[in-house]
C-alpha cells in the first residue's frame, strides 16, 4: 500500500467501480424476474421491451464500467510493480559485497524478476477483483433473503460443503505454490551459475553430470507445479458437483412452490431469478478460491521481496567530505578485519602511506592483500582501528566522492555486453569522449582502439569475449585512469597475460602510477622491485617493511619467496 500511494486517486477509481460492479451483478435477476412476474405473465408486451432496452442499457453500463475497472487496476499494477522493482534494485547495488559472497545471484535474479512479477498479477487481478467478488455475493445474498428468506436458505444449504472444500484446497495449493516459487528460484540460481561458469563445465567434461543435476532440479521444478495442478483438478469438479447439486434442490423446491402458488406464493420468476442468484453465487465463491491462490502466491513472492528490502548489510552512506581532488595519503591505524567474526583475515595492521608513494603488498594467497583494497573502497567495514586518506577517517567521506579519487584494476576484469565507451565510463554523462581518449593515451590503448571497427563504439559483447586479455586489462586501465584518481590499486593486474602482453602493460603502469600514490598486489616479485616500499603479508599479520634489496638482506618471508621464484624460472 506504501507503493500504491502515489496513485491513489485511480486506485480509489478502482475501489468505486469495484462496488458499483458488485451492486450491478444481481440487478439483472432481479429485473427479469419483475419482467417475468409482471409483464410476460400479465401479456404487456410494451412493457417487455422496455424492460429489455433497460436490461441492455445496463449491460453496456456493466461492460463500460468493466473495461475502465480492468485497465485501471492493470494499468496501477504496473506502475506499482515498476516502483517495487526499482526500490529492490536501487536496494540491492547498495548492499555490501558481504550480502553477495554468501546469497546466489540466481535467488537474486528470481526476487528482482519472479517474485516482482507475480505481485503484478496480485494488483491486476487478484486483490481488487478478490474484494469485488466478496461485494457480489453480499449483494446477491442481500437480494435473495429480500425476495424470499425461504429460498435463500435452501440455495445455502450446500455452501458449508463448499467452503469446506476450498478451505482444504486454499491450504493444500498454498504449500504448493510455495514448493513451485523455491524450485524456480532453484532453477534460476542453477543455470545462471553454470552457464556462468560453462568453460569450467566443459573443460573437465562435466556436461552430463551437470545435465543429470539440472535435470533433478527440473523434475522438482515439474512436480511443484503437478501437486498444484492436481489439486485444482480436484477441486473444480467438486465445487461444480456441489454447485449443480443446490440449483437441484432449488428447482426442486421451487417446482413444488409454483404448483401451490396459492399456499407458498412462489413465482416462475421469483425462481428463475434464484437460479440465477445461485449461479451467479457459486461463481466469486469458486473464483476467490482461484484468486486467494494468486494472492497467496504474491504473499510468498511479497515476503521474500521485503526480506530482501530489509536486509540491513548494506553501506552506510554517513560520511558528508565530498573533495574535488586528494593528496593520496594513505595511513591503516590497528586494523581488524574477518569476513565472519570467527576468522580474522586482518590482524593489527598498520600502514602509512605518502601521497605519490608507491607500495607493493606480496604474500601468499590467503594472506589478505586484497582484503586490504577492498577495505580501502569500503567494500567492506572493518571489525576494529580506523583507515584514514588524508588524516581523515574514510567513513566521513561521501562515498561516492572517495571511490571516484581511488582508480582501481583488478585481476579479473569484468565487461558488460556493451561498447567500450559505455563500458569505461559506465553511462557517467561527466565523461566525455575526450576525456576516455586522454586516458586511452595516457595508457597507450589508442591504437588497438583505433584499429576495432567503430572504435570507441565496438560491441566487445558479454565479459568482453570478442577481446583478448590484454585488451580488456588495457580498457580497464582506461577505466580507472578516466577520472584521474590521486591513489590507484593494481590488484595483480598482470598475473594472467603472456610476457609480451605483460611488457605492454608495465608500461602503461609505469605512466599511470606517475605522481599518484599507488598499492600494488603482485605474485610476480619482478614486477614490483622498483616500489618504494614492499610490504610482507602472511596470515593476516605483516611480517616485513622495506625496499626490494632490503628486505634480500634481512633472509627473511620476503627472501624465501623470491627464492621460490627465482627457481621457478630457473
Amino acid at each position: 500500500m506504501k507503493f500504491v500511494t502515489p496513485y491513489r486517486w485511480r486506485f480509489v477509481v478502482v475501489i468505486v467501480l469495484t462496488v458499483v460492479l458488485g451492486v450491478l451483478a444481481p440487478t439483472r435477476p432481479f429485473l427479469i424476474q419483475y419482467t417475468l412476474d409482471n409483464d410476460v405473465a400479465n401479456g404487456d408486451y410494451a412493457g417487455m421491451v422496455n424492460m429489455m432496452w433497460i436490461l441492455l442499457g445496463l449491460l453496456v453500463f456493466q461492460s463500460i464500467a468493466q473495461y475502465i475497472h480492468t485497465y485501471i487496476s492493470g494499468w496501477l499494477g504496473q506502475q506499482v510493480i515498476r516502483d517495487i522493482r526499482a526500490k529492490l534494485y536501487e536496494h540491492i547495488i547498495s548492499l555490501r559485497l558481504t550480502f553477495f559472497d554468501k546469497t546466489p545471484i540466481g535467488r537474486l535474479v528470481t526476487r528482482t524478476i519472479s517474485d516482482v512479477e507475480t505481485l503484478a498479477d496480485v494488483f491486476s487481478e487478484g486483490l481488487a477483483a478478490m474484494v469485488g467478488d466478496l461485494l457480489q455475493i453480499v449483494f446477491i445474498l442481500g437480494f435473495m433473503f429480500y425476495q424470499d428468506w425461504r429460498l435463500a436458505l435452501l440455495s445455502l444449504s450446500t455452501i458449508p460443503l463448499l467452503l469446506i472444500s476450498t478451505y482444504v484446497f486454499k491450504e493444500k495449493i498454498k504449500v504448493a505454490f510455495n514448493d513451485v516459487r523455491n524450485a524456480v528460484a532453484n532453477l534460476n540460481t542453477f543455470v545462471q551459475e553454470h552457464i556462468t561458469g560453462m568453460n569450467v563445465v566443459q573443460i573437465f567434461g562435466s556436461e552430463k553430470i551437470e545435465f543429470e543435476k539440472f535435470k533433478e532440479i527440473n523434475e522438482e521444478h515439474k512436480q511443484a507445479n503437478l501437486r498444484s495442478v492436481l489439486y485444482y483438478s480436484i477441486y473444480y469438479p467438486v465445487a461444480e458437483i456441489i454447485a449443480a447439486a443446490g440449483i437441484g434442490l432449488l428447482v426442486w423446491y421451487g417446482a413444488k412452490g409454483i404448483i401451490n402458488f396459492e399456499q407458498t406464493g412462489l413465482t416462475t420468476g421469483k425462481l428463475v431469478a434464484f437460479i440465477m442468484y445461485i449461479q451467479m453465487f457459486f461463481r466469486p465463491i469458486r473464483m476467490i478460491a482461484d484468486r486467494y491462490n494468486t494472492l497467496q502466491m504474491g504473499i510468498v513472492s511479497s515476503s521474500r521481496i521485503m526480506n530482501l528490502l530489509d536486509a540491513t548489510e548494506h553501506v552506510q552512506e554517513n560520511g558528508e567530505i565530498k573533495p574535488t581532488q586528494i593528496q593520496g595519503a594513505v595511513r591503516f591505524e590497528h586494523v581488524w578485519f574477518a569476513y565472519n567474526e570467527a576468522n580474522y583475515v586482518l590482524k593489527d595492521i598498520n600502514l602509512d602511506i605518502q601521497p605519490g608513494e608507491t607500495v607493493a603488498i606480496v604474500g601468499a594467497t590467503g594472506a589478505g592483500k586484497s582484503s586490504i583494497i577492498n577495505l580501502l573502497n569500503r567494500f567492506y567495514e572493518i571489525n576494529r582501528g580506523s583507515i584514514q586518506v588524508d588524516g581523515i577517517d574514510i567513513k566521513a567521506y561521501e562515498l561516492g566522492s572517495l571511490r571516484k579519487n581511488i582508480g582501481v584494476v583488478l585481476q579479473d576484469v569484468f565487461l558488460f555486453s556493451d561498447t567500450i565507451f559505455n563500458n569505461i565510463t559506465l553511462d557517467h554523462p561527466e565523461v566525455t569522449e575526450d576525456m576516455v581518449w586522454h586516458a586511452a593515451d595516457l595508457v597507450g590503448a589508442r591504437k588497438f582502439i583505433d584499429r576495432l571497427p567503430g572504435k570507441l563504439g565496438y560491441n566487445v559483447m558479454e565479459r568482453g569475449s570478442t577481446l583478448s586479455v590484454g585488451q580488456r586489462q588495457l580498457i580497464s586501465f582506461i577505466r580507472a585512469m578516466v577520472y584521474d584518481p590521486r591513489i590507484l590499486i593494481l590488484d595483480e593486474a598482470t598475473s594472467s597475460v603472456d610476457s609480451e602482453t605483460e611488457e605492454m602493460i608495465q608500461q602503461a603502469i609505469g605512466k599511470m602510477m606517475k605522481d599518484r600514490t599507488s598499492i600494488v598486489i603482485a605474485h610476480r616479485l619482478s614486477t614490483i622491485q622498483k616500489a618504494d616500499k614492499i610490504i610482507v603479508l602472511d596470515h593476516g599479520e605483516i611480517k616485513e617493511i622495506g625496499r626490494h634489496e632490503d628486505l634480500l638482506l634481512q633472509e627473511g618471508y620476503y627472501a624465501q619467496l623470491h627464492r621460490m621464484q627465482y627457481k621457478e624460472f630457473v
